[in-house]
C-alpha cells in the first residue's frame, strides 16, 4: 500500500445489512413484498405513485431505526486520516456513511433523505412523509418524489466517478455484489487503466475474478482491518 495518493471506494448494500438494513436479498424484509419493477422504476412509479411513495416513505422510517457500523466508521477514520485523496462513492441511499463521520460521500442511486420535485426539478433535503403529497418546498407543487435513481435513470455524477477511477492509485470495491452496472464495470475500468483493486466482501462477488486482492467477511470486520494497513505504512 506505499506510495498511495488517490483512494477511489465504492460501497453497497453488504455494508449497510450488518446495520440491518434490508437488501435486495434480505429474506421477510421490505423488498421482498414488493416487485422491483413496481416500487424501482419510473413506470412503477407512474403506475401507482401511492405504492411507491409508500414504500419509501417505510424505508425512511426504517432508516431511523438503525445505526452506522465498524465499517462505516473505518471509512470516515480513513477520511480523516489519509494524508491523500478519498473519494467514497455509495451505491446506497441510506445516510450512515454520514451518520459514522464521513464528511464528502457521492451517492450514486441518490438519498432516501432527500426530495426531487418533478415540477420544478429542485432537490430538498427531506426527512418526511411523501405519501399525502406535501408541496415542494420551492415551488410549492404537489409533486415530490423520492430522490432515488431507479431502474432505468442514469446515476448521479458518473463523469466524476469516471475521471476518478482513471487517475486513482487504489479502488475498493465494499459489500456489492457485482451484478448491477454501472457499477459492476468500475472495476473493470479501474483495472484497464493500471489501478490496484481490492474487493471486500462477505462472499465473492460475480465480479471477483477482476479484482488483484479479493477478502471475503463481515464488512466490519475487514474494513477496519484494511483502513489499519493504509494508515500504516
Amino acid at each position: 500500500m506505499a506510495d498511495i495518493e488517490r483512494i477511489v471506494i465504492l460501497t453497497g448494500a453488504g455494508i449497510s445489512a450488518e446495520s440491518g438494513i434490508d437488501t435486495f436479498r434480505s429474506a421477510g424484509g421490505l423488498w421482498e413484498q414488493h416487485k422491483v419493477e413496481d416500487v424501482a422504476t419510473p413506470e412503477g412509479f407512474a403506475r401507482d405513485p401511492d405504492l411507491v411513495l409508500g414504500f419509501y416513505d417505510m424505508r425512511r422510517e426504517a432508516l431511523s431505526k438503525v445505526e452506522p457500523n465498524d465499517a462505516h466508521r473505518a471509512l470516515a477514520r480513513l477520511e480523516r486520516e489519509f494524508t491523500g485523496e478519498v473519494l467514497l462513492v455509495t451505491q446506497n441511499v441510506d445516510d450512515l456513511h454520514e451518520r459514522g463521520g464521513s464528511r464528502d460521500v457521492l451517492h450514486m442511486h441518490g438519498e432516501l433523505k432527500s426530495a426531487l420535485c418533478s415540477s420544478c426539478e429542485i432537490r430538498s433535503p427531506w426527512d418526511a412523509p411523501m405519501a399525502d403529497r406535501p408541496p415542494c418546498p420551492v415551488c410549492q407543487a404537489p409533486a415530490l418524489r423520492p430522490d432515488v435513481v431507479w431502474f432505468g435513470e442514469m446515476p448521479y455524477q458518473m463523469d466524476r466517478i469516471y475521471a476518478a477511477l482513471l487517475s486513482a492509485d487504489v479502488f475498493v470495491s465494499i459489500g456489492t455484489s457485482g451484478a448491477v452496472y454501472p457499477a459492476a464495470g468500475f472495476v473493470q475500468e479501474a483495472k484497464a487503466a493500471g489501478v490496484q483493486t481490492v474487493e471486500l466482501n462477505l462472499e465473492p462477488s460475480e465480479g471477483t475474478h477482476h479484482f488483484a486482492d479479493a477478502r471475503h467477511g463481515p464488512a466490519s470486520v475487514l474494513v477496519p482491518a484494511w483502513v489499519d494497513e493504509v494508515l500504516s505504512d
